[in-house]
């Protein structure tokens, strides 16, 4: 088996994340706002015990039908049409949750709160959170507000857009505790991502 194979499409942040040892096999694992499973194919394959929800039914068909032949005893209810808001998971289900490019997609200042608040109140104590979302840092003077923390972006995508501020603050009202410093990568000018991993005291 080839690493393509092996690994899917990871995002290299949350291989990073695997590297360093923070996603075992004990873990229970979530993928909040999955899409169609990209990020998910190496855990199932190597019999994690892996959750999915987004609120796209086309999405979680996708999922439901690769993790089928991947994980031979998978259960459908592992993956559920759901928003991030709003999940029926009960309270500090999962010890590593993945929100991989969802969280800029917040209709406003409240809207981004709810989905931080309900990744933060479905993890466990102990449990890590990584978030990579996009941001307006070092690309300032290149977006056009549009009020409601949303921003016009060089690529011509509309974003809800944090900066350093937002995330150091976010990260200290739910007492959570940084695991790494804040990575951000410029994509060719045209927007920046934002790489943000917490811990949840235990």
């Amino acid at each position: 088996m080839n690493l393509a194979e092996q690994f899917g499409d990871m995002d290299i942040y949350l291989f990073d994340q695997l590297l360093k040892g923070r996603v075992t096999k004990e873990m229970k694992v979530l993928d909040a706002g999955c899409g169609s499973g990209r990020n998910l194919v190496y855990f199932l394959r190597n019999g994690y015990s892996v959750y999915a929800v987004d609120q796209s039914v086309k999405a979680i068909e996708s999922v439901q039908r690769m993790a089928s032949q991947l994980t031979p005893d998978w259960s459908a209810e592992r993956a559920r049409v759901e928003p991030i808001e709003s999940m029926s998971f009960e309270n500090e289900s999962f010890d590593f949750i993945i929100s991989n490019a969802v969280l800029h997609f917040a209709e406003n200042e409240e809207h981004f709160r709810q989905m931080l608040e309900e990744l933060w109140r479905v993890l466990k104590p102990g449990g890590i959170l990584f978030m990579r979302l996009a941001s307006s840092i070092g690309i300032e003077h290149a977006v056009q507000p549009l009020g409601n923390e949303r921003y016009l972006l060089p690529d011509g995508s509309t974003r809800f857009l944090v900066n350093e501020q937002t995330m150091v603050g976010m990260t200290e009202k739910l007492q959570g505790v940084f695991l790494e410093p804040i990575k951000t990568v410029n994509v060719g000018g045209q927007r920046c991502m934002s790489t943000w991993v917490i811990k949840k005291n235990a």
